[in-house]
């Protein structure tokens, strides 16, 4: 029988998450989950037959058309207007497994009971991550505030019959769904949709997916970045515990003990050296690679409290007997953390080419291009540039989205985020740093070769033999595109469980 996981009841990290996403387990309500949603509604609902009053979003227009009074008997269609209207998502579609995290993250913000939304729509989100049926979204459209409206009314729209989702392996229409699955749509009540479609779920997946991404990609360049010392013959002393002991930054002493136990028992490191000191690119591997951990650190604490939080608007608070409307929506911390994050990992990637850099150079007894007869055979000279195009992209990709806003709904709401832009683009810079890396790995694992008889660590000599496995030392020029594909896939596919801050 399939375990679940009940929302709600425990706080959502990227390592619940993974678990999550590794053992493919259901998602059911907690049973306190239930009865807080269960109560918003009937609180919200009671106050709707007794009171007259206008409140933003449940009986009034939106944004700009807040002002504008809704009668009771046109609510459910001002809400299914709503969604309609604000899917105007443009642009490449999401991929699955971030439209995935978009429905697990919403059932999350809406199960707190702030929402005001009906239990049978929190189901049905349920019923579709459960049978992963992924509704089509589109990257574009989002200001990150009020929230991710446009994406988040792509994933609403197969709610009531409308929109596409993916469902075993097709692509169907919203309507033919219903039919398959033999659902009714929803009828969206007072102020559903808007909690639908207010949040930062867009965002907030993207920067979760990343986090996942970002903690495998931190130690495998910290794992390339050994075998690359040894195959440049360097000193140990930079990753000495005392030279970080004095320069506490935790990343920075994490990095370190992670090279000396990569590197522990390898007969290279051990070797005399004629070199006093070796390039920064490999003497500062735990300053650089560490003060990206630390940022990871700080994104992911961002993420985490994001991701356990209630993002639409206006809320509900059944013991204050308030209805607020406030700015939960706005993306502002998720902006600026995923900025940061994309500027970390560009740095990884950079420090990484320089890495490769060294190693094409002849230096260190390594031939020109680590390839035997260099003129008749170009070896490894352009894989460093393609990894030096990419790095120069990266750094264009980094330019922050979050400081900039662009005013809509007639001047209603005069900030946003652009927070939704931080988001894609760091996928992007996530995708290149892979590159980049698999880059180094490829170089690396051919300019060791050069070392033998003399032997690295048994850890990155096992780490390598698998490698080989795909990615042969060569001796002559190959088409080097499917090795560096290759390479990435064996990065991609590399187990890692280490996603302690």
């Amino acid at each position: 029988m399939q375990s679940h996981h009940y929302i709600s009841s425990a706080v959502l990290d990227i390592e619940v998450i993974h678990d999550l996403i590794k053992t493919g387990k259901k998602l059911a309500l907690s049973d306190e989950a239930r009865l807080n949603i269960e109560k918003s509604r009937k609180y919200l609902d009671k106050k709707i037959k007794e009171s007259d009053t206008p409140v933003y979003g449940i009986n009034t227009g939106f944004g700009a058309l807040c002002n504008v009074k809704i009668t009771s008997e046109k609510l459910t269609e001002l809400q299914e207007n709503l969604v309609r209207s604000h899917a105007c998502g443009t642009g490449d579609a999401v991929s699955k497994p971030v439209v995935k995290l978009m429905l697990l993250l919403k059932i999350q913000s809406l199960s707190y009971g702030n929402s005001g939304v009906a239990l049978q729509t929190v189901e049905r989100l349920i019923d579709f991550y459960n049978d992963d049926i992924l509704p089509v979204v589109y990257e574009q459209g989002s200001l990150g505030a009020s929230g991710d409206l446009a994406p988040l009314a792509h994933l609403a729209l197969p709610l009531i019959g409308d929109g596409e989702v993916y469902f075993e392996d097709r692509l169907i229409s919203g309507k033919e769904l219903l039919e398959i699955k033999g659902w009714e749509p929803v009828k969206l009540q007072s102020k559903e949709g808007l909690a639908l479609l207010n949040g930062t779920q867009f965002m907030s997946a993207h920067g979760v997916y990343a986090l996942l991404q970002s903690y495998k990609l931190s130690y495998m360049a910290d794992l390339i970045g050994a075998i690359s010392i040894d195959a440049f013959d360097c000193n140990l002393s930079p990753y000495d515990e005392l030279v970080h002991l004095v320069r506490p930054h935790r990343g920075q002493i994490k990095t370190a003990e992670r090279i000396r136990n990569f590197l522990e028992d390898s007969e290279i490191a051990q070797t005399e050296k004629e070199n006093v000191q070796d390039p920064y690119s490999f003497r500062c591997i735990p300053q650089v690679h560490g003060a990206s951990k630390d940022t990871l650190s700080f994104v992911r604490k961002t993420v985490k409290t994001e991701i356990n939080s209630v993002t639409d608007n206006p809320n509900i608070f059944i013991d204050a007997d308030k209805i607020i409307s406030g700015g939960n929506f706005h993306g502002q911390p998720l902006a600026l953390g995923l900025d940061y994050l994309a500027i970390a990992l560009s740095e990884l990637a950079n420090i990484s080419e320089r890495r490769t850099f060294q190693l094409v150079s002849g230096l260190r007894g390594l031939p020109n291009f680590l390839v035997e007869n260099p003129g008749l055979n170009s070896g490894f000279m352009i894989p460093q540039y393609t990894a030096a195009s990419i790095v120069s992209q990266n750094k264009q990709l980094s330019v922050p989205a979050s400081t900039d806003s662009i005013v809509s709904s007639n001047g209603q709401e005069d900030h946003v985020s652009m927070g939704a832009n931080s988001a894609t683009k760091l996928l992007k810079v996530v995708e290149n740093l892979n590159t980049v890396l698999a880059i180094e790995l490829f170089n690396a694992s051919q300019a060791i070769h050069f070392r033998e008889p003399a032997k690295t660590s048994v850890q990155l000599s096992e780490v390598l033999e698998k490698f080989r496995e795909s990615v042969p030392v060569l001796t002559e020029d190959r088409t080097m595109a499917p090795y560096i594909r290759k390479a990435k896939i064996f990065i991609e596919n590399f187990e890692i469980e280490d996603f302690a801050d």
